[in-house]
């Protein structure tokens, strides 16, 4: 069973609630080592003096921050301790405010705030009253040494402790070039607002999140069984090339078209039934061969000047019986 990060107080106001801090995400990245290519041996990293050379053990190691190029001063755990706040387990709820007024990329890590025992009126109470009233708690917590902004978010039965970034860890767009201004100086019709809206609503449906997997991490995991099956031996990975469109291959493009294309094309299943589809006829229908697709052109073509050739003799022969005829 998962541990909690830790056990403290969700507080607002007067009313504090007992509660436990729990991871909210779960890693499903690929481990993978680094081997010497020669030995097929793992490599050790190890942490070496940049002057001497030499190994530095562990209890050796300070963090230090670089002020100018060669000049540090080093930061003790202390240090690092005085600068967090004191409440290390409480989610101190400062604000509330409507949730959609948080922009997305304000939003970072998802832990689960969990109730202790006898709590859960209090966490009922503030989960139900978020519900009704549309908002969302802004707070501060610390884990583990740092200090964090994060939003109390209520999620069906849940509590959800969502980390925010702090702005100045954001890029403003406006840094960007992007295209400002009126509509109609990008010379957009009607018609193609009215076919760009036909196309979404085409295409519009309810949040599956079950109906999408990670694609890459499946067929990587295809990869490492294969490799694993034939004992080291070389596995050969099929990529498969996508052509693109001709309208994807120049600046001018014909929205209505391309719109029109895609509202057509839009009789599709599920991304589920669709996905299902997918594997089935990847299962049943190998991979053509490039080497095979080259040879038939080329049989057929050496066949037609065979056939040729002797339909050549053949007349020949005709013509030459002819003449003995006569």
């Amino acid at each position: 069973m998962a541990r909690p990060i830790w056990t403290g107080t969700l507080s607002f106001g007067l009313l504090n609630i007992p509660v436990s801090l729990m991871s909210g995400e779960r890693r499903t990245d690929l481990q993978f080592r680094m081997l010497d290519a020669r030995s097929k041996t793992p490599i050790r990293y190890e942490r070496v003096n940049a002057e001497t050379g030499e190994e530095v053990p562990w209890k050796d190691i300070v963090k230090a921050f670089e002020y100018d190029k060669g000049s540090y001063v080093v930061i003790e755990k202390e240090d690092i301790a005085s600068a967090a706040p004191d409440s290390h387990e409480t989610v101190e709820v400062e604000a509330f405010v409507d949730a959609g007024d948080i922009p997305l990329q304000y939003f970072e890590k998802p832990y689960v705030l969990v109730p202790a025992k006898k709590a859960e009126k209090g966490y009922v109470l503030l989960r139900e009253t978020l519900k009704e009233t549309g908002q969302v708690g802004v707070a501060r917590v610390v884990i583990r040494t740092r200090g964090y902004l994060c939003a109390v978010v209520p999620q069906g039965d849940a509590l959800l402790l969502l980390l925010l970034r702090y702005p100045q860890e954001l890029v403003d767009p406006a840094d960007y070039r992007l295209p400002a201004g009126k509509t109609g100086e990008y010379r957009i019709s009607d018609k193609e607002f009215d076919m760009a809206r036909q196309l979404i609503k085409s295409m519009s449906g309810k949040w599956a999140p079950d109906d999408y997997h990670d694609e890459f991490r499946e067929q990587l995991q295809d990869v490492i069984r294969r490799k694993m099956k034939s004992k080291g031996a070389k596995a050969k990975i099929e990529e498969s090339e996508h052509e693109l469109d001709e309208d994807a291959t120049t600046n001018v493009v014909d929205f209505m078209a391309l719109l029109k294309k895609s509202i057509d094309s839009q009789k599709r299943t599920p991304a589920k039934k669709a996905a299902a589809k997918k594997a089935a006829s990847r299962k049943s229908e190998p991979a053509p061969k490039k080497s095979a697709a080259k040879k038939k052109p080329a049989a057929k073509k050496s066949r037609s000047k065979s056939t040729r050739k002797k339909a050549g003799k053949a007349s020949a022969s005709s013509a030459k019986d002819t003449r003995k005829a006569g």
